[in-house]
């Protein structure tokens, strides 16, 4: 793994399995290379085109919604224990975390400022975000996560990881929007 991943996303230690953790930052890794993507910028562009004025950077925003699915699927073993419907934690911590990487393509940076790239006016991030997590050989079950968690996913049967992290992500985004 990068240390720049590893700067980045800390959380990501928390992928017990070490091959689903190092695909997971290889994942983040190439899209980081699409467009060379410094820390620096990592750290200040929003984490959102739609809404005006978004002082939550792109990474703050992953690892929010990261930890509030750590923190959700806590609650719920300590509340509900073995009557829970079983979670995946690995695959909830490499959604939640991968959820967004095709932002990364998506974005671009022009003159100064982050917009929508002529690539990400037809290819929204889940799709390119699942084309990564395919490429890397990530479980079906982190790509459904991906390809659920925004307005594509609206109709859809949700795995629970997935609505987990659907909810989770809103919450941030409700709040800024």
């Amino acid at each position: 793994m990068s240390d720049l991943v590893a700067r980045l996303l800390p959380e990501i230690e928390e992928i017990r399995d070490e091959d689903l953790r190092g695909r997971v930052a290889a994942c983040w890794q190439e899209a980081i290379d699409f467009r060379g993507w410094s820390e620096k910028l990592l750290r200040s562009i929003p984490f959102t085109l739609l809404a005006d004025n978004v002082s939550i950077a792109f990474i703050d925003h992953v690892r929010a919604v990261c930890r509030m699915c750590i923190a959700c699927d806590d609650v719920l073993n300590q509340v509900h224990a073995e009557k829970k419907t079983p979670v995946n934690r690995d695959y909830l911590v490499a959604g939640a975390l991968l959820a967004d990487v095709g932002k990364l393509l998506e974005y671009e940076i022009i003159d100064g400022s982050p917009v929508k790239s002529d690539y990400g006016k037809h290819i929204r991030h889940p799709f390119s975000g699942v084309g990564l997590a395919f490429k890397h050989g990530l479980p079906s079950e982190v790509m459904h996560i991906i390809a659920t968690h925004s307005k594509e996913g609206a109709g859809e049967k949700r795995l629970p990881e997935s609505i987990i992290f659907h909810h989770a992500d809103f919450i941030d985004f409700e709040l800024v929007k």
